[in-house]
């Protein structure tokens, strides 16, 4: 650990070595994407568990890659200590103001000694000694206001604390299979000739010729059986959601850049690369929020909730819903990014959840119960393993490392679906779905409370949980590799989604 770090922690250090640490510029944040509007909810974030714990939250955004961030504890106990010394020295000076009025108070007790005082020259040097005490108060109570702005920032920027679930390093650890593999040999041609892209070119399925002319790179058409799968897809997940008790909300697509943010999506990445498709405003419009297109409706099913106040009897409150998501991701062109793999706009059917918060501190940890946003979490991910086990979807379930978690999540897993045209990457694993428990994070940011009907604090932070029920796209481009007949030039669609389908069973090409 570095020296002024413990020099900080330490209570015998002097005023001067105190004031120079605080006067430290640590690295600031490479990007500031806005300022928060003022309707935005007011964040409530848990500074004092960040400055008892400066090296817990150091270590966290390390071992999750936000290297950048990792000196931002520091620098908030640094700030900290500087606002200490100032709220000291504002209470010297209020003190020393509150001399001066007793003195002129005392002075002018009687209106034949107010006469006398209005001449008096001690009092007008008491007056002038009052204005500059102000004006002193003023400047240091900017300054306190502008140290706690500062130390918001940087608290804002910080990754929330991973779960003792999470594998520490970029390595996930396997849960568990999901069906058994298609097939145990490859074929050198699998890449080309299982691939969906093949595959939707000989059924006239995708047009991204098309798409491109119209939109660009990164956009498609579904056509005909598929489109009409895209739609039995839907169906499917949202049965098997609200079957369980998951209610069906339909949001919008379109939300304040704020609550986005809030719900850890930030416009740019750590590599400072675009993320989020930000709309333009009007010239009468600026000064007015801005509005982004959401990348998943968990953004808008949080928002949901902002400044509201949940019962606790309501929790957990489960929610589904389906919605166009607009991801502005950059990359190198390749297999990892051809044919619907990864695409700019697709559908996708999410479940988002509010639950009583697990616990507080050690105790939470030494608890051997279940905790409610566990339970949750594990129920998103069996509705997942039910959905893709009736699809026929190989796939493997994934507790996800440090490094491969967003900010807001403390915990991850994804499932990973087999490609038959992706064996030369990843073994042919593809990501088709994640779930992520993400404790206060985005309550405390949308200023998301509950009410607590018994315990010692009548409000608290209720946790989230999230997972995707179906991305469309890439488990579609799944089920055309794994349901691929060479022989008879078709696809065949799993049992579950006839129903959707009109009976059709198997897509042939078009005659």
């Amino acid at each position: 650990m570095k020296p002024k770090h413990n020099l900080m922690q330490s209570g015998f250090v002097c005023f001067n070595c105190r004031a120079k640490l605080s006067r430290t510029t640590l690295p600031r944040p490479k990007f500031r994407p806005y300022s928060r509007p003022s309707i935005a909810p007011k964040p409530a974030l848990d500074i004092k568990h960040i400055r008892q714990n400066p090296g817990l939250y150091s270590q966290n955004c390390t071992d999750r890659n936000y290297k950048h961030q990792s000196e931002y504890p520091w620098r908030i106990l640094q700030l900290f200590a500087a606002w200490q010394t100032e709220q000291k020295e504002a209470r010297n000076l209020r003190e020393l103001n509150n001399e001066i009025k007793r003195q002129l108070a005392n002075a002018a007790s009687t209106s034949e000694q107010a006469e006398k005082a209005a001449s008096d020259p001690e009092r007008t040097k008491l007056l002038e000694e009052a204005r500059i005490l102000k004006q002193s108060l003023n400047h240091i109570e900017s300054k306190e206001s502008q140290i706690q702005d500062e130390i918001e920032s940087l608290a804002l920027d910080l990754p929330n604390l991973s779960s003792r679930h999470t594998p520490t390093g970029d390595q996930p650890e396997v849960i568990a299979y999901i069906n058994d593999h298609p097939e145990s040999t490859s074929s050198s041609s699998d890449r080309v000739w299982r691939s969906h892209v093949h595959i939707g070119s000989e059924l006239q399925l995708f047009d991204f010729a098309a798409a491109g002319t119209s939109s660009g790179w990164g956009w498609y058409y579904l056509l005909s059986e598929a489109a009409q799968l895209e739609q039995a897809l839907v169906q499917y997940a949202i049965q098997t959601a609200t079957k369980r008790g998951w209610k069906l909300v339909s949001p919008p697509s379109i939300t304040y850049s704020h609550i986005a943010a809030a719900c850890g999506f930030q416009p740019r990445d750590q590599n400072n690369e675009q993320q989020v498709y930000t709309l333009a405003q009007n010239e009468k419009d600026t000064g007015k929020p801005p509005h982004s297109l959401t990348g998943t409706a968990e953004i808008p099913l949080a928002g949901m909730k902002a400044n509201q106040v949940l019962e606790e009897a309501d929790l957990p409150m489960k929610v589904v819903g389906v919605s166009r998501c607009y991801r502005a991701e950059a990359g190198a062109r390749g297999i990892d990014t051809k044919g619907l793999y990864r695409v700019h706009e697709f559908t996708k059917v999410e479940m988002f959840a509010w639950t009583p918060p697990d616990g507080i501190g050690e105790q939470a940890l030494g608890n051997s119960e279940i905790s409610h946003s566990t339970q949750v979490f594990e129920e998103m991910v069996s509705i997942q393993t039910e959905i893709l086990e009736g699809l026929g979807l190989h796939c493997r379930i994934l507790e996800m490392p440090s490094t491969d978690l967003g900010a807001s999540a403390s915990r991850k897993r994804d499932i990973e679906a087999f490609f038959p045209s992706r064996r030369e990457k990843d073994d042919g694993w593809g990501e088709v779905t994640s779930a992520s428990i993400c404790t206060d994070y985005q309550s405390r940011r949308l200023a998301t409370r509950l009410r607590r009907t018994k315990g010692p604090v009548k409000y608290d932070w209720p946790h989230t949980v999230n997972g995707t029920a179906i991305a469309i796209p890439r488990v579609l481009a799944a089920l055309l590799e794994n349901g691929w007949d060479e022989r008879t030039m078709s696809v065949a669609i799993p049992q579950v989604l006839w129903p959707w389908m009109g009976g059709m069973k198997r897509i042939k090409r078009p005659r």
